[in-house]
């Protein structure tokens, strides 16, 4: 007696990068900076999402939603190795959103330098302390 093959289940699709924040509203303004559309009204919410390109989906949530979920959750240590990276036009770019956020009082990690692999870089921190890089192609 033979067995038919069972169907394979169709693999997950990455569709999401979370983030938890301590401060809900800071942390919506940080991203909004960078061109993201958050909904109005979420900067009170414990939980909130923007459409990025490609589908994806960036969305934070309160240290309360956190805890809701996970009553022994503790925030992480700052500097945590988790970060984004945002493409800038061109190197001159860098340096003018790298010096506007810094300029917005947000805590400059690494000033705007050519780095080796050919690209323009720099690291800012959002208001939780998430690295967030800058970057663009130098010219050829």
């Amino acid at each position: 007696m033979t067995t038919a093959a069972q169907p394979t289940p169709p693999l997950p699709r990455f569709a999401a990068i979370g983030m938890v924040v301590s401060d809900m509203a800071a942390s919506l303004a940080f991203y909004r900076r960078l061109g993201l559309a958050v909904p109005a009204g979420a900067d009170t919410a414990p939980h909130a999402e923007a459409q990025l390109p490609g589908g994806l989906r960036l969305m934070w949530d309160s240290y309360a939603t956190a805890r809701a979920v996970a009553p022994d959750w503790t925030p992480p240590q700052a500097g945590s190795p988790t970060g984004l990276a945002f493409e800038c036009d061109g190197p001159a770019g860098v340096d003018a959103l790298y010096a506007e956020l810094t300029t917005a009082g947000y805590t400059g990690e690494k000033p705007p330098w050519d780095a080796f692999w050919g690209q323009r870089y720099a690291v800012v921190q959002d208001p939780d302390g998430h690295g967030v890089d800058l970057f663009a192609p130098l010219p050829q």
